[in-house]
């Protein structure tokens, strides 16, 4: 399948990534159903599989009863060998759409375009791609009218479309839109099984009650949150609750790069006082999931910021924290902010027609060698500039994958190390100590964007001159660290919650090929944070000075077809703990106030 790691590795790839962009060609899940041409319905997995013995013919028997061709069936076999039954499958199914096709039912001039070459490049269009009966009439129109036309052509309504250009803004593209829009009708779908419950508007109950006054959450207190976590309970918005809206440009309190603008806000009292905390997501959430974690994490408003205002690849997240927006300062020397700037080989082979200047969000999975090297057949094909169709395949795949141009019509997918530098770390930071290329890859894409986050963290420097104290929870390999180490922020103590062994041994190895001077424990996993040993931890030293983490996304990124389900997901519902562990800790050093003061906690 295009776009996964080959070789041994691509048995541990993982689809559920922190991307925004929605991945096409997925392989068929074990218990998905399809359609064959002639109707009947199949089960595309291990009913089927299990059933087709080593013989060729007793297989070519097995599909040709399905309804394929014999020809056609052993193409498919010679292709994919006897073992695989699935992408067999996938083939097959291909061959009879791309029959169907009205497109392949033209006449292809044979000097510019075998028949081989159209299988295989028609394979990799997305819908996006295909070649619309109306794109002479498009030209006509402006760029929002293509797009709407667009979306009409996917079978969107005129009013779905309008709202996500809306909400998106105009220079959106037609991924992030329909993205949104997959958003909004799983949020009604949603909306109309639970217009049956009683309307409320659950409040999580923090430390403070109406005196100010700080209390211990009681056990059972938890025991709620958690039994209504694994239930799935969802929190209805009352009608007068407005969806919190993205930003456009997505600056949020301000970047280095954009003209100076001065912002203020005034914090809940509830988010006022240590420890500080900050917590990131992808900001491409479902419906609602922005609303729900800023009311647990004290009403604060959330702060997206889009990643190319910093270096030279997109990354739209959201940070909701009670840090200082004021005095900010960026990492020195500045990343680079372009392609040309960050890889400055490709510029030799980077041709006229592919206009990017920035890259997509780093994803934790590349394109493969079968598609690279389809994309140079399908552009040797023609002599010169390529037509306006190849042109468009070849853009849209490259977006896609992150390619760059690496020799005369050669792309390729980014190697670590390049990803580890757009991203901020120390070249070689997740390379050797026995960590796979692939294992590479997962880590950094689920990673923070160092100079993003630096950014915010920087006024923390002026605040802790003598070091911090940091609690670090969904660590990863430790980019709030790096951040903080950047910044010229001494690392006291750190305690380091992770479940990924080979993410704890990244972290682990920096630490000392850094020389830190400071404390590094290493927790397994969230849950073993309970009140007894966060109490413990803060006696030890003193208490914590910032608790950060970004809790797993796979449940909220537009990337997951098959599991986006907000916050009540089986992975992304570990924003609970994060809020959990936040308000104990909160709650503990209230209580211990002979010890800790908020002389460092200036209005913001």
């Amino acid at each position: 399948m295009d776009g996964t790691l080959s070789g041994e590795e691509c048995d541990n790839f993982d689809w559920d990534t922190e991307d925004e962009l929605e991945i096409q060609n997925l392989p068929l899940s074990p218990r998905s159903s399809l359609t064959l041409p002639s109707g009947e319905a199949i089960a595309c997995a291990t009913e089927a599989s299990s059933s087709v013995g080593p013989s060729n013919s007793k297989l070519i028997h097995h599909f040709v009863g399905m309804g394929f061709s014999e020809k056609k069936v052993a193409k498919a076999i010679e292709e994919n060998g006897e073992g695989n039954t699935e992408s067999i499958l996938e083939t097959l199914l291909t061959y009879s759409a791309l029959e169907n096709s009205p497109q392949q039912q033209q006449h292809v001039d044979s000097d510019h375009c075998s028949s081989e070459y159209d299988e295989s490049f028609l394979e990799d269009l997305s819908d996006m791609d295909t070649w619309s009966d109306n794109e002479e009439n498009m030209n006509a129109f402006s760029n929002m009218d293509k797009t709407l036309l667009s979306l009409a052509n996917m079978g969107y309504t005129g009013e779905e479309a309008s709202i996500a250009m809306d909400r998106c803004g105009p220079e959106a593209s037609i991924v992030e839109l329909t993205d949104f829009i997959c958003a909004a009708q799983m949020a009604k779908a949603s909306d109309a099984c639970l217009q049956e419950l009683p309307e409320e508007k659950p409040k999580p109950k923090h430390m403070f009650n109406d005196s100010g006054r700080h209390k211990r959450r009681t056990l059972y207190e938890y025991e709620v949150l958690k039994r209504k976590k694994q239930r799935g309970y969802k929190k209805i918005l009352d009608d007068d609750d407005e969806t919190i809206r993205l930003p456009n440009p997505m600056i949020g309190f301000g970047v280095p790069t954009e003209p100076c603008q001065v912002y203020h806000r005034t914090l809940p009292e509830a988010a006022i006082g240590p420890p500080y905390f900050y917590f990131e997501n992808v900001a491409l959430a479902p419906k609602g999931v922005w609303s729900t974690i800023s009311r647990f994490l004290y009403d604060v408003e959330p702060e997206f910021v889009d990643s190319k205002y910093f270096c030279a690849a997109a990354r739209k997240r959201g940070y909701i924290h009670n840090l200082p927006i004021q005095s900010r300062f960026p990492l020195v020397p500045l990343p680079p902010y372009t392609i040309d700037e960050a890889l400055p080989l490709t510029r030799k082979w980077w041709p006229s027609w592919d206009t990017r200047t920035k890259l997509n969000c780093l994803q934790t999975c590349i394109g493969s060698a079968k598609l690279t090297e389809r994309i140079r057949k399908a552009i040797e094909d023609w002599d010169g500039e390529p037509p306006l169709q190849v042109q468009k395949y070849v853009l849209e795949e490259c977006r896609k994958w992150n390619l760059v141009w690496v020799g005369r019509n050669k792309l390729a997918p980014l190697e670590p190390d390049e990803v580890e530098m757009l991203l901020g770390f120390p070249k070689n930071h997740t390379r050797g100590g026995g960590i796979s290329r692939t294992d590479r890859y997962k880590s950094l894409g689920n990673s923070f964007q160092v100079d993003t986050v630096a950014y915010h963290l920087s006024v923390l420097k002026g605040l802790f001159p003598g070091g911090i104290n940091l609690l670090s929870l969904f660590s990863g390999i430790g980019g709030a660290e790096v951040a903080l180490h950047r910044l010229g922020v001494p690392l006291k103590n750190v305690v380091s919650v992770e479940k990924s062994e080979v993410n704890r041994n990244v972290v682990r190895s920096w630490w000392e090929q850094t020389n830190q001077q400071g404390n590094l424990i290493d927790i397994a996993d969230v849950q073993q944070l309970n009140g007894d040993r966060l109490e413990q931890l803060i006696n030890s030293f003193g208490g914590f000075d910032l608790v950060i983490g970004g809790s797993p996304c796979n449940n909220l990124t537009g990337s997951n077809r098959v599991s986006r389900d907000g916050l009540e997901g089986k992975e992304s519902a570990l924003f609970y703990d994060y809020f959990r562990i936040l308000d104990l800790v909160k709650c503990i050093m209230g209580n211990n106030n002979k010890f800790f003061g908020e002389a460092n906690f200036p209005d913001s």
